[in-house]
């Protein structure tokens, strides 16, 4: 019976093979394909509402005609030129780009600020749209599914083999997501060099990711890592555009100036508009509120919520809008939307602002015909929510826990909501972003003394240093353009 079901099994994934494979269009290679185009574009679609949701849009005409100018150009003479390519930049301060399929690409306006010319930019721009044209998604499905199968055979005929299976499955996968990011680096030197830009350059930037990561505490072991390490990359890109350029002699541009002066004035870091935490206390100077962010806390903000945890894990808080245009509104779609069982639930004030208290756990998903599964307190989340009407809004305060160590942590999350208070310090209110400003250098000199010169403090070399590609001694030619922060 075991060996019928196991061939029938085999048989269907022959089938399914014969049916879906289809060539790639970069590597000219037949492979099994899960995901047709129109699912590509439809992905991109239905991700798209979510991740500017999440991350909100930077306007910036400029740099938003810059990016699509470029992009359009370099999709033109990608390997999928038929795909409705788009180009965001997205309002985060975090060093990223990222691709969805169907031809979405996104540049935050960290990596923007920290890019110092045009060649760095169109670099990374060919590596993202490589991911599309690759079809990095859908090669990436397919082996999650031959992988998950070769588990479950594994678990079959040796049972005690199924979570080694796993394991290896795992860190089989990192190493097929290495390979694309190789193989997304490879084309990022060919297309960007088939626009006209120093692929070098595109290696240069690894230089600047990996001080990034290392001064943030970041690295990891390579074997381990979704992504090469930046240290590796920037040696095989360097290779990577020192034989294309061989092959195709040409006059490369990097077009440094021109990129400085158009992300002069660019925002850097976070925005105090969208709320930011100074001495262990959230503020938001638009909507005019704060509340305090528990000593050792880690902490993310968003345009959609504000989430804070502990290190370990093992408790965490997030501020998000209620739906709802009353309490009693906002608390009956809460219960239904994320499935909660209720506990518990009261009206009370908080600093003059009405507000419902409400404690409940979530219900486990139940399959139709499956019977109700028993919650163990260990692995069931408790959530202690405070629905707070204040300015025209009704916040959502979850502070989250296992239900067994729920009641340890509840007067912690208590004190922090009932903390939910206005703010009206006007150095708060009035606080302003900082910003990238392009300067000449007055002077000769190290690169030290030229920021100092601009009037840099010294303990911010390091993050200037970052900023423009450079380190400390390194000499600067007096006119030189530069990258200083102020506001």
């Amino acid at each position: 019976m075991q060996k019928q079901v196991i061939r029938t099994l085999f048989l269907g994934i022959s089938i399914l093979v014969l049916q879906s494979c289809a060539r790639n269009p970069v590597t000219g290679k037949r492979e099994l394909n899960l995901m047709s185009t129109e699912q590509e574009i439809a992905m991109g679609q239905q991700s798209h509402p979510a991740i500017v949701a999440q991350m909100g849009l930077y306007e910036d005409q400029r740099l938003n005609s810059f990016i699509n100018e470029k992009g359009k150009a370099m999709a033109r003479i990608s390997h999928r030129p038929d795909l409705p390519y788009q180009f965001y930049i997205v309002d985060s301060p975090v060093v990223n780009a990222f691709a969805v399929p169907g031809g979405y690409v996104y540049f935050t306006r960290g990596i923007l600020a920290h890019f110092n010319n045009e060649a760095e930019f169109a670099g990374v721009l060919g590596h993202e749209i490589g991911h599309v044209t690759a079809k990095h998604a859908a090669r990436q499905q397919a082996s999650q599914l031959f992988g998950t199968l070769a588990a479950i055979g594994g678990a079959i005929f040796v049972p005690q083999l199924g979570e080694m299976a796993m394991q290896g499955l795992q860190l089989f996968l990192l190493r097929y997501s290495r390979e694309h990011e190789s193989e997304s680096d490879e084309l990022g030197v060919e297309y960007s060099s088939k626009i006209g830009y120093d692929a070098h350059q595109m290696a240069n930037f690894f230089a600047t990711i990996k001080r990034i990561q290392d001064n943030a505490g970041q690295a990891i072991p390579t074997f381990l890592s979704t992504h090469p390490d930046p240290g590796n990359r920037y040696s095989k890109v360097h290779q990577m555009a020192k034989e294309y350029q061989a092959k195709a002699p040409a006059n490369y541009q990097v077009n440094r100036e021109s990129y400085l002066r158009m992300i002069d004035g660019i925002i850097f870091g976070e925005d105090p508009k969208q709320g930011f935490v100074e001495n262990n206390m959230f503020y938001h100077p638009v909507l005019r509120f704060q509340f305090p962010v528990p000593r050792g806390w880690q902490h993310q903000n968003s345009p959609s919520q504000f989430q804070m945890g502990d290190k370990d894990g093992q408790k965490a808080m997030i501020l998000m809008l209620a739906k709802g245009s009353s309490l009693d509104e906002a608390a009956q779609t809460m219960v239904r939307e994320f499935n909660l069982r209720v506990l518990e639930n009261g009206r009370t004030t908080i600093n003059g602002n009405p507000a419902l208290v409400i404690i409940s756990q979530q219900q486990p998903q139940q399959q139709q015909g499956q019977p109700q599964q028993q919650q163990d307190p260990r692995n069931t989340v408790q959530i202690g929510s405070w629905l707070i009407q204040y300015g025209g809004n009704i916040y959502a305060l979850h502070g989250l826990s296992a239900a067994a160590t729920f009641n340890n942590n509840f007067s912690l999350f208590r004190s922090v909501a009932e903390d939910f208070r206005a703010v009206n310090d006007p150095n708060i209110l009035n606080r302003k972003p900082e910003r990238v400003r392009v300067q000449a250098a007055p002077r000769d000199g190290s690169f030290r003394e030229v920021m100092s010169a601009l009037g840099m403090p010294n303990n911010r070399i390091e993050e200037l240093g970052v900023l423009n590609s450079m380190k400390a001694d390194d000499r600067v030619a007096r006119g030189t353009l530069m990258k200083v922060i102020g506001q």
